[in-house]
């Protein structure tokens, strides 16, 4: 019984050597090699125009004709949930300013401004940006009452109301649109269409907008794409060219566009005599022409119509396709979109109407959410997209990037985008109130931070998948943190977060400091951008799994050898 004991302990220690050499083996066969040529760090890809780097997708929205609040929640929480970042909404200069001067609407005996308010809340509610399209006068405004959009009379006029409006919503919104489609005479009523007179309003427009609030972002009236040259109407084209001789290049700082597909595929080529969707490739054309490539250009509206069949042709004034093409031309048309540098967002025309186009009407068949809130094919389009977009991937992305998830302790205290000229995308992401958090998941093996240092500068706590930042100092309660408070005045630093870690997708989440974690004198906490990394992969896994493979193999080799007798 003795003898058979020794065989069992051996032979048992045998197996077990044998198991540890497998998963050694293993180990060391799927992890990274130290003896591999050194990993290339992924080089950032950095967008050098402005604005561009953002969020890709919105839409437009009728919010100010809708009466019942609910509905209006219910439709910005589609827009939330399809994982839209922008509203375009118009805030019309006859509903804010009835009477020159006067804010109060006479007949509901209350201000002007609290329907607005009330889009703007929730629009912060549900985590959506608003691009507000300032136009549509009041008749004491215009030379005639009859008229429904034209200039004014005196454009100071509009020059003061662009100021109440950026006045009352200072860091609330930040990007503006200056008119709509002028080079269309239902547009511009009471003047004959000229370029030359909207760069005046534009000019206006422009000064007293940063007058109000420097922080703001100024969009150019989009233009109606379109080939009448008669003089009632001006091409879209021919219109932009006539802008820039007239100088409106210094005052607007994204140029917007329409981007209709009309009845032609995405992929349809650019050309002066066509009206399809690439057709904004000659705008940007005119833009370099005239010394403004590093401007970006934003879609203001953008789509297919998928009108019945039935529809008479007299009313299909955009063409139309089916409902399955309208999804796949959207998928495709946003996938071409973003290889342009150039581009920022994407408004699609238009998420939900409230009634106003019946359904004998072409563009009915625009909306992406029917009145009655059942989403359309569309809808689930961008649904697909905005969640790939949720994932930064190797390479540079500044701090509007989608895959960023802003929180504030309020919105009156929260995350704000601040324009910096010498920052990397020439805006920051800053907060001074503790407790303002964001955060970002990545693929990747490394990230980077930057931020801009300064002497109020505060105190940002950083974790990576739950734990305390590796790469970063700890405070005494162990947190770890990365001082932004600078003795030598302002700089941009790049702070390594972490490095070697698994790969696939990682969460970093980013907090303001509360005043008792500063180190220095100031709550300034400006964040510039990130990095990702990948191939940085710790040698360590390796040699553990190595080191287990040579114990197992010596422990097999050592029990083989009989034992000496004594």
């Amino acid at each position: 019984m003795r003898a058979a004991r020794k065989i069992t302990v051996r032979a048992l220690i045998r197996i077990l050597a044998v198991l540890v050499l497998g998963l050694g083996a293993a180990g060391a066969f799927l992890s990274p090699s130290p003896f591999a040529a050194a990993p290339v760090l992924t080089e950032p890809s950095v967008r050098t125009i402005p604005y561009t780097n953002v969020h890709p997708l919105g839409a437009n929205f009728f919010l100010d004709q809708e009466v019942e609040f609910w509905k209006k929640e219910q439709t910005l929480k589609m827009a939330h949930d399809a994982g839209l970042g922008w509203i375009k909404q118009m805030f019309a200069w006859v509903d804010i300013e009835p009477q020159k001067g006067v804010f109060w609407d006479e007949k509901y005996m209350k201000s002007t401004w609290e329907k607005f308010d009330a889009i703007v809340s929730l629009a912060e509610k549900y985590d959506l940006r608003i691009i507000a399209r300032l136009d549509k006068p009041p008749a004491w405004a215009v030379k005639d009452p009859s008229i429904k959009s034209g200039p004014p009379r005196n454009l100071e006029d509009f020059g003061n109301y662009v100021y109440n409006v950026v006045s009352h919503y200072k860091g609330r919104i930040q990007f503006y649109q200056i008119w709509n489609e002028p080079n269309l005479a239902g547009e511009w009523q009471g003047e004959k269409v000229d370029a030359v007179r909207y760069v005046e309003m534009l000019k206006i427009a422009y000064r007293r907008a940063k007058e109000a609030d420097p922080n703001v972002v100024i969009l150019s009236a989009p233009l109606a794409q379109t080939l009448d040259n008669s003089g009632e109407n001006v091409s879209d084209l021919s219109y932009l060219d006539t802008m820039y001789r007239a100088g409106a290049k210094d005052y607007f700082d994204i140029l917007s566009a329409n981007a209709y597909g009309f009845d032609r595929p995405p992929h349809d080529e650019p050309s002066e005599s066509v009206l399809n969707f690439r057709r904004v490739e000659l705008m940007h054309d005119i833009m370099v022409r005239s010394g403004d490539a590093q401007k970006p250009i934003w879609l203001n509206e953008f789509g297919w119509n998928a009108a019945p069949a039935s529809t008479s042709p007299d009313r299909l004034t955009w063409g139309r396709v089916t409902e399955q093409q309208q999804a796949e031309y959207t998928r495709e048309a946003i996938q071409i979109a973003r290889t342009w540098e150039w581009l920022g967002v994407i408004n699609l025309w238009y998420f939900r109407q409230v009634g106003q186009y019946p359904l004998d009407s072409a563009e009915y068949y625009f909306r992406l959410v029917d009145v009655d809130f059942v989403p359309r094919l569309a809808y689930q389009v961008l649904k697909d997209v905005s969640a790939s977009l949720r994932v930064a991937g190797p390479g540079y992305h500044e701090e509007t990037d989608p895959a960023v998830d802003y929180k504030g302790v309020d919105y009156k205290s929260g995350w704000q985008t601040i324009l910096l000229p010498n920052a990397s995308g020439r805006t920051v992401a800053s907060s001074s109130t503790p407790g303002d958090s964001l955060s970002f998941v990545f693929r990747g093996t490394g990230v980077n931070l930057m931020v801009w240092k300064n002497r109020a500068g505060g105190r940002l706590i950083v974790r990576i998948d739950g734990a305390p930042a590796p790469l970063l100092p700890r405070d005494s309660s162990g947190q770890a943190y990365i001082d932004l408070l600078s003795t030598s005045g302002d700089y941009r630093e790049n702070d390594s977060v972490a490095r070697g870690l698994a790969p696939g997708r990682h969460t970093v989440d980013i907090r303001v400091g509360d005043a008792s974690s500063q180190s220095g004198g100031g709550q300034s906490n400006l964040i510039d951008g990130f990095e990702v990394f990948t191939g940085d992969v710790s040698p360590w896994p390796f040699w553990s799994f190595a080191g287990m493979s040579v114990v197992g193999l010596l422990t097999i080799g050592a029990s083989w050898f009989p034992r000496r007798r004594r």
